[in-house]
């Protein structure tokens, strides 16, 4: 794909602005020739992009490094003075960037309806129209799987699980049986949905598995990275709220209730039966210990041991975690340990020194 200036400014219905600063960009016939013919073909952040690429800047901390940018254009919040080269002016930068990225993303095969011959169904399953099953897919008795859903190679299907529309499963997710995905979800390579949770108990000199007859229930436009694993329950169901997202490597144990549109990050831990409310954010590799709550908008910064629960709002990090602020001030003190440490050092020695005279006038 590529577009010229003009035309990625259209798309990402934009204010095109030309190089010259006192140009009225209104005004077709004041924009430089160059401008409207200069073709891109991709996009690149603001260090490596060339000529064929546009960038973006998503905040002011990034404005320096235009300057040296050999970059086509720019995508901006505001127009900026004296920059040499166009400026696509849009009232929010991160969504033109995601439509920018969508615009000139690879163009691979696209996906047909169908069945492949090598997949191993079931006789009492119930596949909609539209649903694409790849290579080497294993479904079980009692599947239901909704319009336009995609099973990418490889995946299996246990029995009685029920997929929504437009689904899609990629290569090598497995989902166990008597789970529940709702419409529009995602779960990328490798996953693992409704494995059993590890809870033991020791009896008689061994760790005797507890049975775990519940299940998951994923809602609508959940997304899930690759090679995460969620736990089914021990009772009822593990539930992972509409709209929340989760990065690859992630692992949900059982009985955890995730709200609506979380965002947990890449090697995140969250123990058995947590409850996370709307909006929850953990940071990577974010470890809750056992039935800790964390409240609506709650956020846990990267690497934090939680281990007791937090009310709405809040912000903890650390190990233990504590609340953000006073983790600031103790991550301040640590830093100036060093310093604090030699001028320990030399109190001491002063001290010795004034003892000592003391002890001569005795």
């Amino acid at each position: 794909m590529r577009l010229t200036v003009a035309q990625l400014a259209k798309r990402l219905e934009a204010e095109l602005v030309p190089i010259k600063s006192g140009a009225d960009p209104d005004k077709i016939g004041s924009r430089p020739p160059l401008l409207l013919s200069k073709e891109i073909s991709g996009v690149g952040p603001v260090e490596t992009a060339d000529g064929s690429e546009v960038t973006f800047i998503s905040d002011d901390k990034h404005k320096a490094a235009l300057e040296g940018s050999r970059a086509g254009a720019v995508i901006v919040s505001a127009h900026l003075d004296g920059l040499d080269k166009p400026q696509l002016v849009v009232k929010n930068v991160n969504a033109a960037l995601i439509e920018a990225l969508n615009i000139f993303a690879p163009k691979l095969k696209a996906v047909t309806a169908g069945i492949d011959p090598t997949a191993k169904l079931a006789q009492d399953i119930k596949i909609a129209e539209g649903v694409f099953v790849g290579a080497g897919v294993v479904i079980d008795d009692g599947v239901e799987i909704g319009e336009n859903s995609v099973i990418g190679n490889g995946c299996k299907i246990g029995e009685n699980s029920k997929l929504g529309k437009n689904c899609r499963l990629d290569s090598n997710v497995v989902i166990y049986h008597n789970c529940r995905l709702g419409n529009n979800v995602v779960i990328q390579a490798n996953s693992t949905v409704g494995s059993t949770g590890f809870g033991y108990s020791f009896i008689e000199g061994a760790h005797r598995l507890i049975p775990h007859n519940g299940g998951v229930v994923i809602e609508d436009f959940v997304e899930i990275g690759a090679n995460c694993c969620i736990d089914r329950a021990k009772f009822y169901n593990t539930i992972i709220g509409a709209g929340t997202k989760i990065d690859n490597l992630v692992q949900i144990a059982h009985n955890v209730v995730i709200g609506k549109c979380c965002l947990i990050v890449a090697q995140a831990g969250i123990s058995g039966s947590c409850k996370l409310g709307d909006g929850v954010v953990l940071g990577g590799q974010v470890g809750l210990a056992d039935n800790v709550e964390i409240g609506d908008g709650g956020m846990i910064g990267a690497q934090s041991g939680l281990s007791h629960s937090i009310a709405a709002g809040q912000q903890f990090m650390g190990s233990p975690a504590i609340e953000k602020r006073e983790s600031f001030r103790i991550f301040g003190l640590l830093r100036r340990l060093p310093k604090m440490a030699k001028q320990l050092k030399l109190l001491h020695k002063r001290v010795e020194k004034l003892e000592a005279a003391e002890d001569d006038k005795k």
